[in-house]
């Protein structure tokens, strides 16, 4: 009994200790966590454990990426760091944080492509895999930057015509130009009306419709964006009437959307003929004149 009750005491008194030193870290943590949130800065005992609260992105990620953005825009040619920042803008991505990513996992491509190529080798697999493969490292993110860029332009290009149905409709109606647009770009969503919602942004923080309007047009990089944009320039600057020069886009922009859908539908058989030819008339061949083949070998 005595034994039972000396083992029951210690055990007692550890789990006492336990709990207590818990305590005691949860009330200093939390000390911590006040502190940064009410004064703004960290309670620390040394350096190390000032370094140790940085979250670990701070402390690993973001010095990798800074190190490859420096790499890139060091051994980047100048043409295609500009070339590369305009397709990033015309996709929606502002700023030089998308950019300077954008760099980061360029410089990563590039430096991984050779390794993967040596890693693929030690392990057996063939030289044209491990070609493929660096190859894709190499030329994959242009190729699916440019993808996208050209998705998105036929986007706007898809979506302009509806948008400057509504928006003649509604100047008609008695509405000015950017409540227009603005009603335009809330009742058709996409990647035209994100564009001209950030130009309505940029005419209420003060800047000038003729500039804005330029600055949609250096953004998009649609040639037809850009005639609606000198458009809507010009009758401010001439004193025309809106209503009518929409009106007269939005028949134009009509009349170009079934010209290109009468090519797109112009160029089927063309596209067509590759599968028929490699894929439909090797099958059908073998099929139609097998037998007959066939025939003519036993009677030979």
């Amino acid at each position: 009994m005595e034994l039972l009750l000396g083992s029951a005491g210690v055990v007692t008194a550890v789990v006492l200790l336990v709990v207590a030193g818990m305590g005691a870290v949860r009330e200093r943590s939390g000390a911590r966590g006040s502190l940064r949130v009410i004064q703004g800065y960290e309670v620390v005992d040394n350096q190390r454990e000032r370094e140790l609260l940085a979250p670990l992105r701070d402390r690993l990620v973001q010095p990798a990426r800074d190190l490859l953005v420096r790499l890139g825009r060091r051994y980047t040619p100048a043409g295609y760091v500009e070339s590369t920042r305009k397709k990033l803008s015309s996709l929606g991505y502002r700023g030089d944080r998308s950019m300077d990513r954008f760099l980061a996992f360029r410089v990563a491509t590039v430096v991984g492509a050779p390794l993967a190529l040596v890693v693929l080798s030690l392990l057996g697999i063939p030289l044209l895999a491990g070609l493929l493969a660096g190859a894709a490292l190499l030329l994959g993110p242009d190729a699916v930057l440019s993808r996208k860029v050209g998705e998105r332009k036929a986007e706007i290009l898809h979506s302009l015509p509806d948008i400057l149905d509504l928006l003649t409709i509604s100047v008609e109606a008695g509405l000015g130009f950017e409540q227009a647009l603005d009603r335009t770009t809330t009742a058709i969503p996409g990647a035209l009306s994100d564009e001209f919602a950030r130009m309505l942004g940029e005419v209420r923080t003060g800047s000038g419709r003729a500039a804005a309007m330029r600055a949609l047009e250096q953004r998009v990089g649609v040639e037809e964006v850009s005639a609606f944009a000198l458009s809507i320039v010009q009758a401010d600057t001439f004193g025309v009437s809106i209503g009518r020069v929409l009106r007269a886009q939005a028949e134009e922009m009509r009349l170009k959307r079934r010209q290109l859908a009468q090519v797109k539908a112009q160029k089927a058989p063309v596209k067509m003929m590759i599968p028929m030819v490699f894929c439909i008339f090797p099958a059908l061949f073998v099929v139609v004149l097998g037998p007959a083949a066939l025939q003519i070998m036993e009677s030979l």
